[in-house]
């Protein structure tokens, strides 16, 4: 029975993700088909875009599509507390995790600790950051938010200015159609052209503007090699591909990506038969001016599912920013950090929290077990439905992204629990980290996250050995 409690609630994670997924494509499909009648279809006349500055400017809201979704904890007994204590404490003796470790396993459902060791020191989180930009993005704009980017009329007559509004999954014209369903600049394109056919205009002046961020486009502690190697692209309001030359690889990253976008953008409008000038320049788009297409992403929650699963790094810091928007902070990766540290505090998580970046790729955060550990356990909350996409966005074991890469849960002491763990995983230079969440032997949910940023080699084999006591524990 103890079994088949620890399955049933595998179960229940997987329909949560099929679920989430089904829900993403069926809104997408349905605002697909909102977008064929009052999109794609010529206006009348233009219609007034937000006010310059409007933090609605870059995002659509819609209902709480998530709201009725929930994972449900089970309620069998908690591990004994003994037991459990032995095996992990003799685990975390295990000397290539060096000499600075914290580890925390929370009650899913009370919150209460079941083990702790270094549990509130601040440590270096590398990518399970991931987990607080995403919560915070979650619980300040809302997991229904998309992200719009935008063409408006330009502050001459036959002119225009494509607007990026922080999508850096919006697909360019050699993207492949993927989940979750990117914007595309073609559909942009094809929208714009009706527009101004639809005014009799078939030449015009292109102008963009990425205004919308602001501050250095690479945050600090960022390595050289980052960006050269594809980790990330210099953070732009306005990119497609993620700044990619080519969508499918990850370098290498162009140096301009507006500017790379933005003449994507031009070529595009031309086999729609709308001739563009040469020269496509940066530019300010007017305040209020008529809006003459707009693309949207995908709702947020899929775009956590996607950041958290894949590990983008891309994606992370524009929701960082994203969160400065919303929480009236400048759109820098400093108005971020303090905007996600504000969110925290309201969900009574920022103690042990500081932050560079939004991605995790800067050793300058720091993060405590006990902070991790507790958002997710509020991501399995039905208090929490917001949060739910941090929980269904995790990797699973041996199945899904970071996990799923044929290196993660092949020991012998952790192959057992493939499947029976959902986990977030931080890489750095002498830095590994884990956190997630565990169904025990007995049915009882329960978070947990294990860090080490002292690490002579790499520490991965024992960080899933941990996670794999808990899961059996």
């Amino acid at each position: 029975m103890a079994r088949h409690d620890r399955w049933l609630m595998l179960t229940t994670l997987a329909v949560l993700q099929a679920l989430t997924i089904v829900t993403g494509v069926y809104a997408m499909t349905t605002d697909f088909s909102l977008g064929a009648l009052t999109r794609q279809s010529p206006p009348t006349k233009p219609t007034a875009s937000p006010p310059e500055g409007s933090p609605s400017v870059p995002v659509v809201t819609s209902g709480p599509v998530l709201a009725q979704l929930s994972v449900k904890p089970g309620d069998g007994p908690l591990p004994t507390k003994g037991t459990l204590t032995r095996q992990l404490t003799h685990a975390l003796g295990d000397e290539a995790l060096g000499n600075r470790v914290g580890a925390v396993v929370l009650d899913a459902v009370t919150g209460e600790r079941i083990f702790a060791s270094g549990a509130d020191t601040p440590i270096v989180p590398a990518s399970t950051t991931k987990i607080i930009t995403c919560a915070a993005a979650l619980a300040s704009l809302g997991p229904d938010t998309r992200l719009s980017t935008r063409v408006v009329q330009g502050p001459k007559p036959g002119t225009a200015v494509l607007v990026g509004g922080g999508d850096p999954l919006l697909a360019g014209p050699s993207a492949k159609p993927g989940y979750p369903k990117q914007a595309s600049l073609a559909t942009l394109a094809a929208r714009t052209a009706a527009t101004l056919k639809s005014q009799n205009i078939r030449k015009i002046a292109l102008s963009y503007d990425s205004s919308l961020f602001v501050g250095p486009a690479v945050p600090p502690g960022w390595k050289s090699n980052y960006i050269p190697d594809g980790e990330a692209g210099p953070v732009h309001a306005l990119a497609m591909d993620e700044g990619r030359q080519d969508p499918r690889n990850k370098q290498p990253r162009v140096s301009n990506p507006p500017q790379y976008a933005a003449a994507a953008f031009a070529k595009l409008l031309a086999k729609q038969g709308i001739t563009v000038s040469k020269s496509v320049r940066p530019g300010k788009a007017p305040a209020g001016a008529p809006e003459l297409g707009r693309v949207d992403s995908a709702p947020l929650y899929s775009l956590v599912e996607h950041t958290l699963t894949h590990s983008d790094n891309d994606l992370a810091e524009a929701l960082l920013r994203h969160v400065a928007i919303k929480e009236g902070q400048e759109a820098s990766v400093e108005g971020g950090a303090r905007a996600v540290i504000a969110v925290l505090q309201r969900l009574g998580v920022a103690q042990g929290v500081s932050l560079s970046d939004g991605s995790g790729l800067s050793p300058r955060n720091r993060i405590s077990p006990t902070a991790l550990a507790t958002v997710i356990a509020m991501s399995s909350s039905a208090s929490q439905p917001n949060l739910h996409a941090i929980a269904s966005g995790m990797p699973i074991a041996g199945f899904s992204g970071t996990l799923g890469n044929g290196r993660r849960f092949t020991g012998s002491d952790s192959r057992g629990q493939v499947g029976l763990v959902r986990a977030k995983t931080g890489t750095l230079n002498n830095v590994n980290t884990l956190a997630g969440m565990a169904t025990t032997k007995d049915g009882r949910l329960v978070t947990f996250a294990f860090m080490a940023d002292r690490v002579p080699v790499t520490a991965e084999p024992v960080l899933d050995r941990l996670a794999a006591i808990v899961a059996r524990s």
